[in-house]
């Protein structure tokens, strides 16, 4: 029996480079991996050429387990339905209803309302929002280095979502118990409304593949 390729979908601004020490930790297990790199900076792609990107980097593969980062939930999950999909992994990853956007998704899910509420429990003053405080609190410098900054553009947030129900593929949530952008509580509630299953937490806030990798790959690989 073959070991499926883990395909890795980053979050907003798409750069590919946000899974370095993920697939550095792939390989040492043995385990294959592609990283997608989607264009975040380019004005006239949305959501639609993005799953086109994703199945076009796993085209003739045997079997995929794809794993989502953030806003990588929209593409991967559809491009998914796409693939010889044995598995679909969200990390702390945004989860679409059919025909709803990237930029509905935070009213309709009360994201904003969940950040807010956990910052006030945790002490700290919601606004102004910055990314050390949301993003980078627990991801050590040499970790973000080497992946850099791509802007994410208005296009995927206005195409919706392309599937008429969530794809008939074995899913897994992801959740940083330190997250700061989708809270931990936050993300076990909209797991448990939309797909009706509960989250796996791991170490690490958002960007949980930078600031705690060997988990990742652990609960990645754990099923493979």
């Amino acid at each position: 029996m073959s070991t499926p390729t883990v395909v890795l979908v980053p979050g907003a601004g798409g750069v590919a480079a946000f899974w370095h020490l993920v697939q550095a930790g792939l390989t040492s297990r043995g385990l294959e991996s592609i990283a997608v790199d989607l264009p975040g900076d380019d004005p006239e792609a949305g959501l639609p050429a993005y799953v086109d990107l994703i199945t076009d980097a796993a085209a003739g593969l045997d079997e995929v387990v794809m794993v989502a980062q953030s806003l990588g939930g929209f593409s991967a999950s559809w491009a998914a339905d796409r693939l010889p999909t044995s598995a679909l992994v969200l990390l702390n990853a945004m989860i679409p209803l059919p025909g709803e956007t990237a930029g509905e998704w935070w009213g309709a899910t009360g994201s904003q309302e969940a950040l807010r509420a956990l910052a006030l429990r945790e002490g700290r003053e919601p606004d102004p929002f910055d990314a050390d405080t949301y993003f980078l609190h627990d991801v050590p410098p040499d970790a973000l280095a080497p992946v850099g900054e791509r802007a994410e553009n208005d296009a995927v947030f206005v195409t919706p979502w392309g599937l008429t129900a969530w794809p008939p593929v074995p899913t897994r949530v992801l959740a940083g118990r330190d997250d700061r952008f989708f809270p931990y509580d936050f993300q076990q509630r909209v797991a448990l409304e939309r797909l009706g299953l509960d989250v796996e937490p791991v170490p690490g806030g958002h960007l949980a593949a930078l600031s705690n990798p060997d988990a990742v790959v652990e609960a990645i690989g754990s099923n493979i």
